[in-house]
């Protein structure tokens, strides 16, 4: 199967699932073969608007952060677990993000499943909490799991924080260099 048969079929699912509404679906883009799969919670405003994954202020982040560890994002597929915006009102009655529901995950894991094989990488990053639990269900939190290679069927997994966690909590800064440099170095060594 192709990627692109793949969000053929997701884009018409979805279509079918959420009948009258309109489910802007950001799909994931990068090196099909890539040794390395970044994957992320659920596209925000920015990654709506542009149609691509990790381009707002999380992905600015994400770029930063490869660029200091000498990675190149072309080099990567970057997706998302959830392939569309979660939103609710705000009390200021403005569209927001919100986290993903549990529905909503157990919906796209198969998904990302599939293109996971298609990808086929050495290594998948999970980026927060979402991507961790959606791919081992035990219950693992990224305070506990990140920055240590773990086993993900016939690859490894790597979990670290979420990009955006970094906005919000800007301590968190320095354990994200140093998780990102523990997998920099197996990454110049494959």
């Amino acid at each position: 199967m192709s990627m692109e048969k793949l969000r053929g079929e997701l884009a018409a699912f979805i279509a079918g699932i959420y009948e009258g509404e309109k489910k802007v679906l950001v799909f994931g883009e990068g090196d099909v073969g890539a040794p390395v799969m970044l994957v992320g919670e659920a596209p925000g405003e920015q990654e709506t608007l542009m149609g691509r994954p990790f381009v707002g202020k999380a992905g600015k982040n994400l770029d930063e952060f490869l660029a200091g560890a000498g990675m190149e994002r072309s080099a990567l597929y970057v997706t998302n677990v959830v392939k569309f915006r979660p939103t609710k009102t705000s009390a200021a009655g403005r569209t927001v993000n919100r986290p993903p529901t549990q529905e909503e995950v157990k919906l796209f894991v198969p998904w990302l499943r599939r293109e996971i094989e298609l990808v086929d990488p050495k290594c998948v990053v999970t980026l927060g909490n979402v991507p961790l639990k959606a791919l081992t269900d035990k219950g693992r939190v990224i305070g506990e799991a990140h920055g240590r290679f773990m086993e993900l069927e016939k690859r490894l997994l790597f979990p670290m924080y979420h990009p955006a966690s970094v906005i919000y909590n800007p301590a968190l800064k320095a354990v994200y260099r140093d998780d990102l440099a523990v997998f920099a170095h197996w990454y110049k060594n494959l």
